[in-house]
């Protein structure tokens, strides 16, 4: 249609801790996708992070949120896709797993500031799953993440698509189909 712009395509991937988004949005890069790696992770690697995640998650998550909304923000500058690692759904999720309310500015951006490509979501897959520096969820902490972050998409109206339990390369041609 003449004079239609097409806005550029933010997609997510989402899920629990250890379940190989990272490693799916390394592969996308590598085939020319435009991606934005997971704010939270940054922040934990930072100095002082852990500690900010320990004694303050409503500051984290506000960290996280500050971090989010300037690579959403980044990407909208982008011409094609853009896949995010986690999305601001994920901080409501990170709140409600905490038991923290959810500030009016970060619900204001997981309803209003919309991913508008596909939100796939890495299911809890044990035989990946593997604890490190900034990944200190046990398996069942890792699951209940997951699920605490997968209803807060869904309650910000999002349906997440389940990626196949398959090596990166067959993840990443789902993800590109999709796109």
């Amino acid at each position: 249609m003449p004079g239609r712009v097409h806005a550029p395509v933010r997609s997510v991937v989402t899920g629990g801790p250890g379940t190989g988004k990272s490693t799916l949005l390394e592969e996308l890069a590598r085939r020319g996708i435009a991606t934005e790696t997971e704010v939270a992770r940054a922040i934990l690697q930072a100095p002082g992070g852990m500690a900010l995640r320990a004694r303050d998650p409503a500051g984290f998550a506000r960290a996280m949120f500050e971090a989010e909304l300037a690579a959403w923000h980044g990407a909208q500058r982008r011409d094609g896709p853009t896949v995010f690692d986690r999305g601001f759904p994920d901080i409501a999720g990170f709140l409600a797993l905490e038991g923290l309310p959810v500030p009016p500015e970060i619900a204001d951006a997981c309803r209003d500031l919309r991913y508008d490509g596909p939100v796939f979501r890495a299911p809890p897959w044990q035989a990946i799953y593997r604890p490190d520096a900034q990944r200190i969820q046990d398996w069942d902490a890792a699951l209940a993440s997951d699920a605490a972050v997968t209803a807060a998409w869904r309650t910000y109206r999002y349906e997440p698509i389940d990626l196949p339990l398959a090596d990166v390369s067959d993840r990443a041609d789902f993800v590109l189909a999709r796109l």
